[in-house]
């Protein structure tokens, strides 16, 4: 029979709505089940936990049944945008470095029990940096889509602009729903709470959110994933970059990390001649992945609207040079 310490780590975690860990422990009660000798009783366990896991994995996000605010925290809606992700990390391309180190945080998150059991905690403080389009926002989707957790972005301007007075409250707010909701947490646009404590018009304002930040994710031990993502590194308060358990620099992409880009995006759809995707990747260097989508988007509407049977090469490569002008 399973540990006694299992079973109680088993009831706690669906107790307190922490699906990964339940699914963690439930795989180590079947371990333990194998380990002695009940191989019919393990192999049962382990396909009960997969058929478990892609049926939450599939089912429709419903935002009523899955976020649960108390009354005096209504306002918390107004504060946060809630999505149901709809990739995971093999949907994006990314550097090797970036994919790895990402791979680790998922992985520690989902062996999250067997690190507590040895009293350390796994990675879910992540700071993103670098330009626009190369993959922050949806890096926060693809962790929410390996977990099959939702993604909740926090909504910044609403924060230091609609709520002047009460940001520190509101902040508050968002912080304690972490452990009651599991999600991954996105603060997107982070400099505009995170910037040097000498910036913005009103310092004595932007101390006090700053400060409020610093303490509560000092202070946070729930199960969620907090992200923040920005363009501007460089602007932000150097006490934040301690707080996290990861920093990662996303860089614009290489020609061959366009031409993966090019290819996944056009996959679907013939050519009129076979393009040579390295020399098309080689003259949209510079671009990033956003740019590169939205060109390619634009080649396959032209291809839809003007009731053509295969895509323009020459066209997809105009298409990316005028992103870059």
């Amino acid at each position: 029979m399973a540990a006694a310490d299992q079973i109680k780590s088993l009831i706690k975690s669906f107790g307190e709505d922490d699906e990964e860990r339940f699914f963690s422990s439930a795989i180590q009660i079947a371990a333990s089940e194998a380990r002695q000798g009940h191989v019919n009783i393990a192999q049962e366990l382990k396909s009960l936990i997969e058929q478990a896991r892609k049926t939450r994995s599939n089912q429709i996000f419903d935002r009523n049944k899955t976020v649960h605010f108390s009354p005096q925290k209504r306002e918390l809606s107004e504060l946060i945008d809630i999505y149901q992700p709809q990739i995971t990390l093999k949907d994006m391309v990314l550097n090797e470095h970036v994919y790895s180190v990402l791979n680790r945080v998922i992985d520690e998150q989902r062996k999250s029990e067997i690190l507590r059991q040895h009293n350390l905690s796994p990675q879910r403080k992540l700071l993103l940096m670098g330009p626009p389009g190369c993959g922050k926002t949806m890096t926060a989707e693809a962790i929410a889509g390996e977990l099959g957790i939702p993604v909740f972005i926090v909504r910044l301007d609403g924060i230091m602009s609609k709520f002047m007075g009460e940001s520190i409250v509101k902040l508050r707010l968002i912080f304690d729903a972490m452990p009651n909701q599991r999600a991954v947490y996105l603060f997107d646009e982070f400099d505009s709470i995170g910037s040097h404590r000498n910036m913005g018009q009103d310092v004595g304002e932007v101390k006090r959110v700053l400060n409020s930040f610093l303490i509560n994710i000092e202070k946070d031990q729930s199960n969620s994933i907090i992200i923040a993502a920005t363009n501007l590194p460089e602007s932000l308060d150097k006490a934040l970059f301690r707080r996290f358990d990861e920093i990662i620099n996303y860089p614009v992409p290489t020609v061959i990390e366009i031409e993966e880009t090019l290819a996944r995006q056009t996959r679907n759809f013939k050519f009129d001649k076979k393009p040579n995707l390295k020399e098309i990747a080689k003259n949209a260097l510079g671009l990033n992945y956003s740019e590169i989508i939205k060109a390619c988007e634009e080649t396959v509407k032209y291809m839809i609207l003007s009731d053509k049977k295969s895509l323009s090469s020459s066209l997809l490569n105009q298409n990316l040079q005028k992103k870059k002008m």
